[in-house]
């Protein structure tokens, strides 16, 4: 049984990420979405609110598992028996960081592995910081976040 993590702040989810998910689930046993507290940014939403949107956004994919998890993400993966990360790629700057990232996890660590999806062009512009800048301004960013996010988004006050 082939297990992965797509792990992210998701803070918050965008249809780029679900997409990525979605897709991710078509090819792994078992996806788990690792939801984490980003400590180098001030949060937009809670890491629970984050987690709970996703689970509604990914209910009907029984294949999916979202959790959050503090520390080390390699030894979140020891500890669960997961061997593959996924990471989705928008841009040649994703791929130069996402790059580094996959060696260097790599070579501490050989049987990790990293999977990379391309992301869609409908989603490539699309990131949680210009999703979080179009709603502190007021725009609409209801075609950006599943409906779940949504909700949550609007029950917090941000602006």
């Amino acid at each position: 049984m082939t297990r992965a993590i797509f792990p992210g702040s998701f803070d918050p989810v965008t249809n780029g990420h679900i997409d990525i998910i979605c897709r991710a689930a078509t090819v792994f046993d078992t996806l788990t979405v690792g939801v984490f507290n980003n400590v180098r940014k001030k949060a937009f939403l809670p890491v629970e609110q984050r987690v709970q949107a996703l689970e509604e956004a990914l209910a009907d994919i029984d294949n999916v598992q979202v959790v959050s998890f503090d520390g080390l993400l390699t030894d979140y993966m020891q500890k669960n028996a997961i061997k593959v990360i996924v990471r989705g790629l928008r841009s040649v700057t994703d791929y130069e960081y996402e790059q580094g990232q996959a060696q260097i996890i790599h070579q501490l660590y050989p049987d990790l592995d990293t999977f990379f999806l391309l992301t869609k062009p409908e989603f490539s512009c699309v990131s949680s910081s210009v999703v979080r800048e179009i709603y502190h301004f007021g725009g609409d960013i209801s075609t950006l976040v599943p409906k779940s996010v949504l909700i949550t988004i609007e029950k917090f006050p941000h602006k």
